[in-house]
């Protein structure tokens, strides 16, 4: 049979089988299939024959020869044996996609589990069809969710990507599993058996490699085994044929699966026999369905093939189990499949193609490289020929990297080809966009341009260093001189990177010296990137201090920066000048030795060095140079008491200069002493007065008068050295300034410092001194005879004084005489007077006593009236100054209390006499209290009166539907009527009978401890929730987003109060920060998701401040530019041309009254191209320019404006972004900044003012009309596009003259919302820490509804795991005193509200008082005893200071108290009391203040007493400071107190301007429900006329009934009102009866369904309901849960049927 034809075996084999030859492809299927099982069994027992002993390896399940087993244990072990067999399979598939992706997979055992989330399948997506599947789209693509809170929904859509790759490369869908299938792990086997099929069909296109085949290789446990058994059981799963596979994929594929089949055996007989040639024969049969194939690899083929069959057939016997029935086995089990056998041609290609490849490769040919790479085999993508150098580069590089890396010499393979291929493609593709870049550079650097240059170099396809927009001017200078240097006019890539690089460096350094930042300017000049040479470390402030006054002298002359060889040429010029110090300092330093060696000479030498710089070195002068030197550093040395000190620059020159006058001076000196000794030989009595008169001879007394002695006198001391005899010597030494000999030769009239050889003094000449002496003794005889001349009168006086003097002393004499008899005299004169003045007493003293009496009355009244005057006249002084006094006492008193403030608030340690002073701070005034009660109201009724309007907000929405309905004949009157009387009710009842639970018996607050405990823990519980808001946020995110936002609504914000005060408005806030970085880094993947998507907590941040709480923000910013537009009532901003144009046509029309010629419907081009059109365009687009700027204005400068929310919860999401994505650039971020404060927040409020209360609509009267809301939305439209930077293009090209005003306001918005972002955070806003809640005198209250309470209670319990996966959370505890959910009906109580109605029951609100079961007296926090303990301390301290001074507390508290100061401190308690009495029951004290208050001083003492000891033991308090820290704390709560009532004051105002928002918008509401009761009347009345509506009431005893109408399901069926019943077939509609009855309520039907005429069931249908089903949309719905019918068709019938319409 195998010698004979294929096709003649099918044809024989069905003939025998009783079946006719046939073309259908059904029969050739049939028929191949037999012949498939005849050849399988003639196989099967061949190869058990070859095999010699028949011995086949048993596997597991598998029954030997010598075992018996019953049938219940031979089917145990098939379950087992499938079992395993599925376990290789998984093992298989795991191993399969490991080698595919590259990454380790879970274990066999887990695979299951691991592929639920489906991001293995995503990811084996991206390997095969990465354009279908990007990585980006995989959702969790690190697992990172799926490990931390398990499955999620979006997970699926990995499972749809994986999906959409297999239907991309054509798998078809027959092996697809369901989605459910993986995600809810319903038939797993199904879809491994799906990556079985995808396995081989890749191998058919050579895109992965072959499956393996390992069953009966690997080994399970028997644990394991069992396991999977009960797992496959447990669903019920049908194991798919794994082994049909090919032949199933063959059948798929395939038109003629009868002539694929028989071409794929000849071609498996063909590779048994060995033949090559035979076997490329059988393969190129066109049945076989093979490409690629290439007739030189036929020995290729023909080993592969054979290796391939022989492991198929190998691992087919490990299969096959003895007794197991043949015909269950298929026979590909053992043959070659054709997608087998064409993934093994693809594989020998695919080895031949890489060998040619690596054999191009070696050629160093681009051409032969891109031939080998452009083989079908090889099936790279994108392989393009003007690329192949690039190609053979880059492959080139990769083999050398495998083989240095690796040491392999394998061939690269066909991923590494194709990796590098798309890398030779991005290089050749940069390398053009780089010669682009390089020509347009080199285009704009001659254009001359600036700005177009920069933004040319910052091309990124340039591939140039980073340029510097700042420096335009520069880059422009230097880039266009080295183009015009170049030599053919263009610079090339590498110059311009090495130009700008340098350059870039240049202007960072010119921006350095601009900051005076002089490390940046450092660090520039030694980056070699600069480029500058000769730049030496050492120098580096010398090449700052240059460049500073480089650029400072350069912007002088109005030079912008500084040239690279501005740069060059001051590190050059420092460079010169530091060499020159150099050489200068060491030439100083052979000066130094010169001097000290002695040698004139040498150091003549040395001071003419020229690197010294010495000015004015004379050599005639070097021995005065030598002394003077000397002279000069001993001088220094004897200074500075050094010996070893050195002259300096300066000191040196400043020597030389002194020496180089002192030479001029001497010469000048020898001249002047020449010039009189000349003079005196003359004779000439004018010329020897001039010569002695020379300032440089310096001789001193010279007088006119003298001249003709002074020629006398120096001729006879001339003649006297004369007659001494003359010795012929022509020198003469003169004693010069300064100690120095200078030596003169009369001949030649030329001086020396030296001594001449041989030196004689010449004796006739007279020298300085002898000179000196004559003339000084000339001119002192001269001036003795002047002097007596001058003093002629001076004489007489002198002798006149002397007579004097005489007379003077003989009256000295006579005096002397007198004094020295002076006591005699006294004597005599004392005797005299004693005896005259005691005759003169004795008269008196006797006057005196005769009249004594009078003498004392005289001097007391004498006293009186001075006592007296004195008092009067201070008296009078102080009433004059009375005000002035008291102002000075005023002040002085200030002073004091001001010193003391001034120490409580800033002094680290307050005395306790300045804490006394204060502390009835502490005490709560009656104004205190009142404030208090009056906020407490206040925020009761805001948070009563916001959820009010909320009710009557969406009842009126509702009532806005029904009315719609109305009009358009879908509802009927009544139901209308219903409606509006219930909002009427609700309206007038309901803020009365909100809290009507308070008073109900047996509901949550009855008096019982069963229902206080569940009161206290619902308490417990809400305060939990509302200071710790993890929780709530992490609850947000367990539910689906509209269940979240829903909840929001309705629970987070009662929970708040709205934010009614301070304490809550930051608790909210913090939960809305919380959330909102909890869904940035749970749900946002990519950045541009914030925009795009709709955040959970981002739609209720801009929800709640465009509220009650932002409107007044809004509406301040807003109102005043949205009213002037509405004001205006011209101006009609339109945009769009085509409008223009058709209102243009339209004004036409109806000024002439005739038809334009014009076409109605024309195209923006053709409106354009109209003159009026354009002209009408510009003046609108100027007009919105216009007011689009107001509109800019008034945000840009209202920062301050916007709510602290708004900007808090913008800091936060730049900052959590910032963190998420660190490489997202500012302009990234700023965008979405701006989307949530101007687009969410600003932009609906401009586009629907009347919506959000920005103007005044009245509830009757007409909106805004059509053009202001186009007005608004073309400005509105304008901002949008400027807070994005999106400019006009495309469609709106016509706006394209908008474009640069966009971009402008684009940077004030930006500025605006950076502006907007610097907030301070949370805790220093409200000045709220953890200790808040312990000293604020109110307990928080908050006001929920029964429904909230349990569907708040339900969601917790539901979600608690996920919330605190930790045991030990406090949440855990509470929850579990709460106990299960409670029902409404417990909650409310007996007779708690009499409305039957369940859903309006939920609605019923109760006040709870929140309170913190963590933070009680003997609780097991030592923490928090310790804190409450510290409290309670402080506050007794605070009783007892404030009634008993002292230095210190200790001091206070050792000295017992006086009975006044008991006295006054029981009187304050029972004011005290007194006061408590009065408060109401929300902010009474608790128990412990109020024992407090009993107790006397000394209790009091001796409580602090025991509390100190136990704080000292905790290490709260310190004993040794006196207890220092505690007055400390208190005068802390005194500063406290001060700013809580200031904030009271505050939040009282803002309550009051929120109460009477709400008041006026209760009132709007209730002006529309009138409107709307007012149109009802109306309705009704008309009705009435009508006669179609009865006002009155029906007599009693005759309802009006309606009948009922009968259908059977048939009817129906006709009408198209049911579409189908479940489980019942058409036929049998006839059977089935529906009666539809109206009830006694309007609107409502009863339904009733019989069965052949037994009753079925019943179903209740609301009219109303299916109105809103039709509103909605929906289509389609369902009765008594098996009829579908269509909702419209329904309405229709009942309509005609019971309403007439």
């Amino acid at each position: 049979e195998r010698e004979g034809g294929n096709a003649e075996i099918a044809a024989e084999t069905g003939r025998e089988r009783g079946v006719q030859p046939a073309s259908h492809p059904g029969r050739q299927r049939t028929l191949a299939l037999s012949f498939v099982g005849v050849c399988s069994q003639l196989r099967m027992s061949t190869s058990e024959e070859a095999d010699g002993l028949g011995a086949v390896r048993p596997h597991y399940g598998s029954v030997l020869d010598n075992e018996r087993l019953t049938a219940e244990e031979m089917d145990e072990r098939r379950r087992q044996n499938i079992a395993y067999e599925y376990l290789c399979h998984l093992e298989e598939a795991k191993r399969w996609m490991e080698a595919c992706l590259d990454e380790e997979l879970p274990p066999t055992t887990e695979l299951e589990e691991g592929m639920r989330n489906g991001v293995y399948l995503a990811k084996l997506g991206n390997f095969f069809s990465p354009k279908v599947v990007s990585l980006k789209k995989i959702y969790d693509c690190e697992q990172t969710r799926y490990r931390a809170t398990g499955l999620h929904f979006r997970h699926t859509d990995n499972t749809i990507q994986w999906f959409n790759a297999m239907s991309n490369i054509g798998l078809p869908k027959i092996f697809y599993p369901e989605t459910t299938d993986i995600y809810d792990r319903k038939n797993m086997p199904r879809c491994i058996y799906c990556v079985h099929a995808l396995s081989l069909y890749l191998f058919k296109l050579g895109l992965a490699p072959q499956i393996q085949d390992l069953y009966g290789k690997v080994a399970f446990t028997e644990e394991e085994i069992n396991n999977m058994k009960k797992e496959l059981e447990k669903y019920g799963i049908q194991m798919p044929a794994f082994s049909k596979i090919g032949g199933i994929l063959a059948n798929e594929l395939s038109v003629d699966e009868a002539a694929l089949h028989a071409a794929v055996i000849a071609i498996n007989d063909a590779v048994e026999k060995g033949v090559p040639a035979e076997t490329l024969t059988a393969m190129k049969n066109p049945n076989a369905m093979l490409v690629n194939l290439d007739s030189a690899q036929s020995q290729q083929y023909q080993n592969t093939l054979s290796a391939a069959k022989q492991e198929k057939m190998t691992n087919a016997r490990n299969k096959g189990a003895p007794g197991s029935p043949q015909e269950e086995r298929d026979a590909y089990e053992e043959l070659l499949t054709q997608a087998e056998i064409q993934g093994n041609v693809n594989k020998v290609n695919l080895q031949n193609c890489l060998k040619n490849v690596d054999g191009a490769l070696d050629q160093g040919d681009g051409t032969v490289l891109y031939n080998a790479l452009k083989s079908p085999a090889l099936g790279l993508r994108e392989v393009g020929l003007d690329n192949c150098d690039w190609y053979l580069k880059q492959l080139s590089s990769d083999r050398q990297l495998k083989a240095q890396e690796q040491g392999s010499t394998e061939p690269l393979t066909k991923e590494e080809l194709q990796f590098g291929v798309e890398q030779g493609n991005q290089s050749a593709q940069r390398f053009r966009k780089m010669l682009e870049a390089v020509s347009r550079i080199n285009a704009a650097i001659r254009k001359g341009v600036a700005e177009d240059t920069v933004s040319e170099l910052m091309n990124h396809d340039a591939q140039l260093p980073e340029v510097h927009p700042f420096a335009a001017k520069l880059y422009q200078q230097e880039l266009s001189t080295l183009q015009q240097q170049s030599h053919q006019g263009n610079l090339t890539h590498a110059e311009l990177a090495v130009a700008v690089e340098m350059l870039s460096s240049v202007a960072m350094i010119n921006r350095a010296l601009e900051a005076g930042d002089m490390n940046g300017v450092w660090r520039k000049i030694q980056n070699p990137v600069t480029g500058l040479t000769n730049v030496d470390d050492g120098n580096g402030q010398r090449y700052v201090d240059e460049l500073m006054r480089m650029k400072a002298k350069a912007g002088a002359e109005g030079n912008d920066f500084l040239t690279w060889n501005d740069i060059q040429a001051s590190v050059d010029q420092v460079n010169v000048v530091v060499q020159e110090e150099h050489d200068r300092i060491k030439a100083i330093g052979l000066i130094n030795e010169a001097v000290d060696e002695g040698d004139s000479q040498k150091t003549l030498k040395a001071l003419l060095l020229p690197s010294a710089k010495l000015a004015d070195v004379s050599s005639p002068v070097a021995e005065h140079y030598q002394e003077t030197l000397i002279r000069t550093k001993r001088e220094k040395a004897q200074e500075t008491q050094d010996d070893s000190a050195v002259l300096w620059l300066d000191e040196i020159q400043d020597t030389i200069w002194k020496s180089n006058k002192d030479t001029q001076d001497a010469e000048k000196f020898s001249l002047g002493i020449l010039a009189i000794n000349k003079a005196v030989d003359t004779g000439e009595t004018a010329q020897i007065l001039s010569a002695l008169r020379s300032a440089d001879v310096g001789l001193y007394g010279v007088t006119s008068e003298c001249d003709d002695i002074y020629q006398q006198e120096l001729t006879e001391a001339k003649q006297v050295k004369k007659v001494e005899g003359d010795n012929g010597s022509q020198w003469v030494r003169h004693w010069v300034k300064g100690g120095y000999h200078y030596y003169y030769n009369l001949a030649t009239k030329q001086g020396s410092w030296q001594q001449p050889p041989g030196f004689i003094q010449n004796n006739t000449q007279l020298s300085k001194e002898e000179i000196q002496s004559t003339i000084s003794g000339v001119t002192a005889a001269y001036n003795r005879e002047q002097l007596w001349v001058a003093n002629e009168t001076l004489i007489t006086k002198l002798q006149a004084r002397c007579r004097g003097y005489l007379v003077r002393r003989g009256y000295s004499d006579r005096l002397n005489f007198l004094r020295k008899q002076q006591p005699a005299i006294l004597t005599i004169q004392s005797k005299w007077r004693g005896h005259k003045q005691a005759q003169a007493y004795k008269k008196r003293l006797q006057y005196l006593k005769d009249n004594a009496d009078s003498a004392v009355k005289i001097q007391s009244l004498v006293r009186m009236h001075q006592a007296k005057k004195r008092y009067q006249d201070r008296m009078k002084y102080f009433k004059d100054h009375e005000p002035d006094i008291v102002k000075i006492q005023a002040f002085i008193r200030a002073n004091k209390a001001r010193d003391d403030y001034k120490t409580l608030i800033s002094a680290e340690q307050p005395p306790m006499a300045v804490v006394r002073k204060f502390v009835h701070l502490l005490d709560q005034s009656d104004q205190d209290f009142q404030e208090e009660v009056e906020m407490m109201r206040l925020r009761e009724e805001v948070v009563t009166r916001i959820r009010s309007n909320q009710q009557l907000e969406n009842d009126l929405n509702m009532m806005d539907i029904k009315i719609g309905l109305l009009v358009k004949n879908k509802i009927t009157l009544q139901e209308v009527v219903s409606h509006s009387k219930k909002l009427t009710r609700k309206n007038k009842g309901q803020l009365s009978d909100m809290m009507q639970i308070n008073k109900q018996k047996g509901g949550l607050k009855a008096l019982s401890k069963e229902k206080r405990m569940k009161l206290e823990a619902y308490q417990n519980l809400f305060y939990l929730l509302q200071t710790n808001p993890t929780y709530l946020a992490k609850l947000i995110f367990q539910m689906p987003q509209n269940k979240s936002t829903k909840f929001m609504d309705s629970v987070i914000f009662t929970l708040y109060n709205y934010a009614s005060n301070q304490r809550e408005e930051y608790l909210l806030l913090k939960l809305f920060k919380t959330a909102l970085q909890e869904e940035i880094k749970s749900k946002v993947d990519q950045l541009h998701e914030i925009i795009t998507g709709n955040p959970t907590v981002i739609k209720m941040v801009v929800s709640f401040n465009r509220g009650a709480r932002g409107q007044n923000a809004l509406r301040q910013i807003l109102a005043p530019v949205v009213k002037e537009i509405i004001e205006e009532r011209s101006m009609n901003i339109k945009t769009d041309p085509v409008d223009i144009y058709k209102a243009w046509v339209n004004q036409m029309e109806s000024q002439t009254g005739e038809a334009s010629k014009l076409p109605y419907d024309v195209t923006p081009d053709q409106a354009l191209s109209h003159e009026e059109v354009k002209l009408r365009l510009d003046t609108s687009i100027k007009n919105m320019r216009a007011i689009t700027d107001k509109f800019l204005s008034a945000i840009v400068t209202s920062v301050d404006k916007i709510p602290y929310g708004m900007r808090l919860i913008a800091k936060v999401l730049k900052d959590s972004l910032h963190e998420k994505f660190p490489d997202a650039t500012d302009d990234e971020l700023i965008k979405i900044i701006g989307n949530l404060l101007y687009y969410r927040y600003m932009n609906p409020a401009i586009v629907a003012p009347d919506a959000f209360d920005i103007i005044d609509i009245s509830a009757g009267g007409g909106g805004l009309t059509t053009d202001q809301r186009r007005n608004l939305g073309s400005i509105a439209k304008v901002l949008q596009h400027a807070a994005s930077s999106k400019l006009f293009d495309k469609e709106n090209c016509h706006l394209g003259s908008v474009n640069d005003y966009l971009s402008q306001a684009h940077m004030k918005f930006r500025r605006f919302f950076q502006a907007a972002c610097e907030v301070p955070e949370l805790e220093d806003r409200f000045n709220v820490d953890e200790y808040s809640d312990l000293v604020t005198l109110t307990k928080p209250v908050i006001y929920i509804s029964i429904g909230e309470i349990i569907n708040t209670h339900t969601l917790f319990l539901d979600h608690q795991d996920a919330i605190a996966p930790e045991h030990n959370d406090p949440i855990h505890e509470l929850l579990e005193d709460l106990g299960e959910v409670p029902t409404i009906e417990s909650l409310i109580g007996e007779g708690g509200v009499h409305d039957p109605n369940k859903e309006q029951l939920a609605k019923t609100e109760v006040s709870l008082t929140l309170t913190n079961k963590f933070d009680v007296q003997g609780g097991e926090d030592e923490e928090m005893n310790a804190r409450t303990l510290l409290l309670n301390t402080k506050r007794l301290i605070v009783d007892v200071i404030r009634f008993q001074p002292g230095e210190t507390l200790t001091e206070i508290l050792e000295t017992p108290a006086s009975a006044e100061q008991d006295t006054d401190h029981q009187r304050a308690m029972q004011r005290r009391t007194i006061r408590d009495a009065k408060t109401p029951e929300k902010m009474k004290r608790d128990q412990v203040q109020s024992e407090e208050n009993q107790m006397s001083l000394k209790e009091k003492k001796e409580r602090i007493e025991q509390s100190l000891k136990k704080l000292a033991t905790l290490g709260k308090v310190n004993p040794q400071n006196k207890y220092q820290d505690l007055i400390n704390d208190v005068a802390k709560d005194i500063r406290n107190q001060r700013r809580y009532r200031q904030r009271r004051k505050a939040e009282l105002v803002r309550l009051q301007q929120t109460y009477s928002g709400l008041i006026s918008k209760t009132t709007f509401f209730e002006e529309q429900i009138d409107y709307y009761n007012q149109y009802i009347k109306t309705c009704m009345d008309n009705l009435a006329s009508k006669g179609k509506v009865s006002k009155k009431p029906d007599v009693k005893g005759k309802k009006s009934k309606q009948v009922s109408q009968r259908y059977t399901a048939a009817r129906l069926h006709e009408k198209g009102v049911l579409l189908e019943i479940e489980d019942l077939s058409s036929n049998q509609f006839k059977n089935v009866i529906f009666d539809i009855c109206p009830t006694e309520e309007v609107g409502d039907f009863e339904v009733k369904a019989k069965f052949m005429g037994v009753q079925m069931d019943s179903y209740m249908l609301h009219y109303q309901d299916l109105l809103q089903l039709q509103y909605e949309g929906v289509a389609v719905m369902k009765l008594f849960d098996k009829a579908k019918v269509n909702v419209n068709l329904l309405i229709f019938l009942l309509n005609k049927k019971f309403y007439g319409k």
